[in-house]
């Protein structure tokens, strides 16, 4: 919509400072107020002429208007109080702000996406307070927040697809408050790669510690909902986690994140010594085959058991969950030898809860993660860049799997 310039040059014939136009009594909050009460007195006179159009009895006398009742409304231009009109009947429905409605739509987003960020509640309050001049109740906050609460639900109760190429798993921990002391909690996540390249974040569980035990509930509530098989699943080195994810999914192959067990074996070694016995870790997982990989580790055992012994021991235990992607070329190994897509993520959801010293509950601390998780998805690019090309490849090597369709199109 266009205005005419006569019409700007009115309303603006007395500007002298940014205040007169978007501060209190501002010509933003003076046209907003105009605007809307216009359109009230329009809705109204459509409804009375509806009704002129129906048969008038005795029972039902003639409506019309009944003066008017005053509203403060909330919005981007700060509040505004506005007048709106009533009928005799109270038949009335207005549409433009609606019976008990005191925020223009619009308005609860700027709430939602301070909370997502991060914000505290008195927080928000403030930023409101600066950017629009307008007081929000710490209750308000809490009605908008909560609306989250149901969405976040059927988010997670949603049906998957029935491949994943490659699945992520990790947690993260936060503090919330039980029975009048502060603890923490894990919050499991599952981030998927779909068949057309996409991340997916198949969803978020919490509970007072991760355990393998807690994560086959995990895999086995993703299998109810749709979930029939990963090629890869990618995850850290948690006693009997790639059992778990053997005994839902059979048939994928698990890959232990390599930057973890680096940074356990790491966790054996003396200060002086790191930098070295680093290096040489490095050459392992740096190989060009799993034969090459095989005469590094040798050579490590060599060099390093008689001070470290449980590092090379570590690395023979889990050898067949450390090699699967060896078979690939190097863009899929970057994207599968560790778990940087989900660390990531959690780095940026840190960064969120870092304000909050701890949640009232768990359902607090979830739906800042189911926000804050909105946000970054907007961001998120492929893990593989040359995707279709990777797909060729875990065609050949999961022909079986492969076969199985997708939930919606299978990708060209």
């Amino acid at each position: 919509m266009t205005f005419r310039p006569e019409l700007l040059d009115e309303l603006l014939k007395n500007y002298q400072s940014p205040e007169d136009l978007v501060g209190e009594g501002g010509i933003l909050k003076q046209l907003t107020a105009a605007l809307v009460e216009r359109c009230l007195n329009a809705e109204i006179e459509h409804h009375l002429e509806e009704e002129r159009q129906e048969p008038v009895t005795d029972d039902t006398p003639r409506n019309r208007r009944n003066g008017h009742s005053k509203k403060t409304i909330k919005g981007e231009f700060g509040e505004a109080e506005i007048a709106v009109p009533r009928d005799r009947n109270g038949a009335f429905e207005p549409i433009i702000v609606a019976k008990g409605q005191t925020r223009f739509d619009g308005f609860d987003g700027k709430i939602l996406s301070l909370y997502s960020r991060g914000m505290s509640v008195r927080d928000i309050q403030a930023q409101l307070q600066d950017l629009y001049g307008v007081e929000v109740s710490a209750g308000l906050i809490s009605k908008v927040t909560d609306a989250v609460e149901e969405e976040r639900k059927l988010w997670q109760s949603r049906g998957l697809d029935r491949v994943y190429p490659i699945v992520y798993f990790d947690a993260i921990v936060v503090k919330v408050r039980h029975e009048g002391r502060v603890m923490n909690k894990a919050i499991h996540l599952a981030l998927g790669v779909t068949l057309s390249g996409n991340k997916e974040l198949l969803g978020m569980w919490m509970t007072q510690n991760e355990s393998a035990k807690f994560w086959l509930s995990i895999l086995t509530e993703l299998q109810n909902r749709g979930l029939k098989d990963i090629f890869i699943a990618c995850c850290d080195g948690l006693t009997g986690f790639a059992d778990a994810i053997e005994a839902v999914f059979p048939k994928t192959q698990v890959q232990l994140c390599i930057v973890h067990m680096v940074r356990n074996s790491l966790s054996y070694v003396s200060y002086k010594d790191r930098k070295a016995v680093a290096a040489d870790l490095r050459l392992i997982y740096t190989s060009a085959t799993e034969a090459e990989a095989e005469q590094q580790l040798v050579a490590f055992a060599e060099k390093w058991d008689k001070q470290y012994p449980i590092i090379s021991r570590s690395w023979m235990n889990h050898w067949a969950r450390v090699i699967p992607f060896f078979a690939f070329p190097d863009d899929i190994r970057r994207a599968i030898y560790t778990t940087n897509a989900i660390e990531s993520l959690n780095m940026t959801l840190r960064k969120v809860i870092k304000n909050h010293r701890a949640f009232p509950t768990d359902e607090s601390a979830l739906k800042v993660i189911y926000l804050a998780m909105q946000n970054v998805a907007k961001k998120w690019t492929m893990p593989i860049t040359n995707w279709k090309p990777a797909l060729n490849r875990f065609a050949i090597e999961f022909g079986a799997l492969f076969e199985i369709p997708a939930r919606g199109r299978m990708p060209v």
